[in-house]
């Protein structure tokens, strides 16, 4: 189902979108490093390798959802060769609270598993692009990582690879969700999404994060209570360009970061 109307944009959202531009970082090099790693192939024919990630004492980098003041990563894979589907399985992150403002990312290392599935499958893979990042200690900066690496199919089992994915957020099964629904209320800016997810406890304070299934829309930090098996998250949905905006329940995103585990749910039905 989708929900169509007219929207302006936010201030707090052009704030957002002004840091997530490219800027030159001069004189901060060897904050952060990337390698790619090696898994080898997998029984399916598919390619398994890992961006890693690895930063300075101190400093963080961001999940794709980074919250309130963080940058998201961005991939550009056109420099590489016999690359079909590339799939990215994002371990669970943590969450940061300073001054007021929160975020959501990696403190001082990141191994990101990349499933590559090949365009041939009698030919090798080779992994050559681009990675946009934000890292951050006492203040934040783009960084513009590049990568070139042809992927070995011999490779044996790495223990980074595998404890990255072990790391990953609970599906909604496993997490034994029974239900997520999602109620939308237009504002004079956009959207107000009111989510309800019947599920355990993930541990300790919850935390939960909306993404709209739209990269031209941005949602706001929700305020995440809990009532007895419900968790209930409200956040704001807004469009920069103030032009109107669908919203498929289908496409919802909810992550549900926990003390004890994560959980993702992927699509809600009419609340």
């Amino acid at each position: 189902m989708k929900t169509l109307i007219g929207s302006t944009a936010a201030a707090a959202l052009t704030v957002c979108l002004c840091l997530a531009a490219p800027v030159s970082a001069q004189g901060l090099d060897g904050v952060v490093q990337l390698d790619v790693l090696d898994g080898g192939r997998t029984a399916k024919g598919t390619y398994l390798g890992a961006l890693r990630l690895t930063l300075k004492d101190g400093w963080k980098t961001y999940w794709r959802a980074p919250g309130d003041a963080g940058i998201p990563p961005q991939f550009d894979w056109t420099g590489s060769r016999n690359v079909g589907d590339v799939s990215i399985t994002w371990p669970a992150p943590e969450i940061f609270d300073q001054n007021g403002l929160q975020s959501i990312g990696y403190e001082d290392q990141l191994v990101l598993p990349v499933e590559i599935t090949p365009k041939n499958p009698a030919k090798t893979v080779h992994l050559r692009g681009e990675m946009d990042l934000g890292v951050c200690k006492d203040v934040c900066i783009p960084e513009r990582l590049d990568f070139d690496h042809t992927l070995d199919a011999d490779a044996g089992r790495n223990p980074a690879i595998a404890a990255a994915l072990a790391q990953r957020p609970y599906s909604a099964r496993e997490g034994r969700v029974s239900k997520a629904s999602c109620r939308l209320t237009p504002t004079a800016d956009g959207m107000q999404i009111e989510a309800r997810v019947t599920m355990p406890s993930a541990g300790g304070r919850e935390v939960a994060v909306i993404e709209p299934g739209n990269p031209a829309l941005w949602a706001s930090q929700p305020d995440t209570v809990r009532q007895g098996d419900t968790l209930i998250a409200r956040s704001e949905i807004i469009n920069a360009s103030g032009a109107p905006f669908a919203l498929d329940r289908s496409e919802i995103r909810i992550t549900v970061l926990g003390a004890k585990h994560a959980v993702d749910i992927k699509g809600c039905s009419a609340g």
